[in-house]
């Protein structure tokens, strides 16, 4: 019950509150469809709740299955909020104590068994004294994956959604003009990059993976029918506007600059103090 309640002040009430009212949406466009879809096993029924879900979504627009996937799409990123704004905090404070660490890492090079299990040890005790738990921030990977695998299978295994038309597309069809998996790189990058810029300490892996996913996405896209390509432009659209609100770089990096600013102020009064008291 404490890690529940700790989890929800993290989190706080905005993303908690647009997670239930998706949530309510995709129930909803689940009920208003007319037929009822079943699937073999647990995770059969999973992928045919959301294939239900996302031509109910359609529905509403005159069984445009291309709006039904971008709603859909977007009441299940909401849905996720919570989650990612909880590994995003966690990301944060992990990202907060790089300096300590290095410091232990040079203390405890690892050379031996002795000293990787006193790095372990104290590294240890530095999260235990923040509060942090380094592994808590991939739970909510474990749980978003799992939903969004059967958004992907949801999407490919459903007759109507890949025999449907959206703007120049056939959605069950390459894109002929290349433009979402253009659009699906684009935004992969831009959401990477965000994320990367907001953490000050960087390494050769975290400088390249902003280029590699995007060109993984692009050649994807292009061998998936569109309406998967519909579903990672829009996820991805999303993903890019939730990590500069929640990672946004630029007042990231001005909240450091200014925090290193008063350091060294505070640090320059300590200095005029001490020389004023060895006058005396």
């Amino acid at each position: 019950m404490q890690t529940v309640k700790r989890w929800a002040k993290v989190i706080g009430p905005l993303p908690l509150i647009l997670a239930l009212i998706a949530l309510v949406g995709i129930f909803a466009a689940g009920f208003s469809y007319h037929q009822n879809i079943t699937g073999s096993g647990i995770w059969g029924s999973f992928i045919a709740a959301f294939t239900q879900s996302i031509l109910g979504a359609s529905s509403w627009f005159g069984e445009n299955y291309g709006f039904g996937i971008i709603v859909f799409t977007i009441l299940v990123r909401f849905v996720i909020l919570p989650l990612m704004v909880f590994q995003i905090d966690s990301m944060k404070k992990m990202q907060g104590l790089q300096a300590e660490i290095k410091v232990i890492q040079n203390k405890y090079p690892g050379k031996d068994a002795e000293s990787r299990q006193l790095l372990m040890n104290e590294q240890q005790a530095l999260y235990k004294e923040h509060n942090v738990r380094p592994f808590a921030s991939m739970l909510p990977l474990l749980v978003q994956m799992p939903v969004l695998i059967a958004l992907y299978q949801a999407i490919f295994n459903s007759h109507e959604l890949r025999s449907g038309s959206f703007l120049w597309l056939e959605l069950g069809k390459h894109d002929p003009y290349f433009i979402l998996p253009v659009l699906a790189a684009l935004f992969t990058f831009a959401s990477s990059w965000l994320s990367t810029q907001a953490n000050p300490e960087q390494n050769t892996m975290t400088k390249v993976m902003p280029y590699i996913f995007p060109v993984i996405i692009f050649f994807t896209a292009l061998s998936v029918p569109s309406a998967l390509s519909l579903y990672w432009v829009v996820g991805n659209i999303f993903q890019t506007v939730q990590t500069f609100i929640l990672q946004n770089p630029f007042k990231m990096r001005k909240e450091r600059e200014d925090a290193k600013r008063l350091e060294r102020e505070i640090e320059r009064k300590k200095r005029k103090a001490r020389r004023g008291r060895k006058r005396r």
